[in-house]
């Protein structure tokens, strides 16, 4: 994927009110839920990390587009680390600064609902 199509890909106007709309349901869930590990910066985290990195993992998962590029094997571990960054890195790398229980006593239960919620 070049640069060209990964902007046009992030940028177009009905991604952009996914992502706002996304971003606003994380937001009241938040409010409403009051889990201990559900905050707004953990929202925007993890959904601008899943609209910035969807695309990649998708293009080589269900599309295999890259296979003339770089190579199959290459962009696999690119969209699998992209996966797992989006669904569970964010989370670990936030919650390990802010509050290390937080990852202990949470990560197992959060790592499936986001991971369905990042295939769809």
């Amino acid at each position: 994927m070049d640069l060209v199509r990964f902007q046009e890909a992030v940028s177009s106007p009905w991604k952009l009110f996914s992502l706002s709309c996304g971003i606003a349901i994380l937001l009241t869930g938040s409010v409403i839920e009051q889990a201990m590990d559900w905050d707004f910066t953990i929202s925007f985290l993890m959904a601008i990390s899943t609209y910035l990195f969807s695309p990649i993992t998708s293009r080589v998962i269900f599309y295999r587009q890259f296979r003339q590029h770089i190579g199959q094997v290459g962009w696999w571990a690119l969209a699998i680390f992209s996966l797992w960054f989006s669904v569970d890195g964010v989370y670990w790398l936030y919650w390990s600064f802010k509050n290390p229980e937080v990852v202990d006593f949470m990560r197992d239960a959060n790592f499936l609902p986001p991971l369905c919620l990042y295939l769809i």
